[in-house]
């Protein structure tokens, strides 16, 4: 008995992982693994831009790469509208489908 009073005895003795401590651990390892968002400098901003405007005027469809934590997206469609003060797309994919899109999540735009 008097050594589980000495030193850290108690806590070494009493040592156990539950379910739920293996779970956040193995969920903290993967979210460490996850990809982060790159920058884009201000001449690629500039022709994404571009591109953005151009889909707008032409009704053209493009290419967006967008950024995924897990692995880039790709979306086709037409820039329909671009919101500077939330800086958002409005992105048409079909004729009855739209979406708002992040402008920090486009990575690349192509036509």
């Amino acid at each position: 008995m008097r050594k589980k009073l000495e030193g850290n005895g108690l806590w070494e003795s009493s040592r156990m992982m539950l379910i739920e401590h293996k779970d956040r651990i193995l969920d903290d390892a993967q979210r460490q693994e996850l990809r982060r968002r790159p920058e884009l400098d201000p001449q690629a901003l500039d022709e994404l831009q571009h591109i953005f405007a151009q889909s707008m005027e032409e009704h053209s469809a493009i290419t967006l790469t967008l950024f995924d934590p897990e692995g880039d997206r790709t979306a086709r469609g037409i820039v329909m509208m671009v919101n500077v003060q939330h800086r958002q797309l409005k992105f048409r994919w079909s004729e009855d489908d739209w979406d708002w899109i992040s402008i920090k999540d486009v990575m690349d735009a192509a036509p």
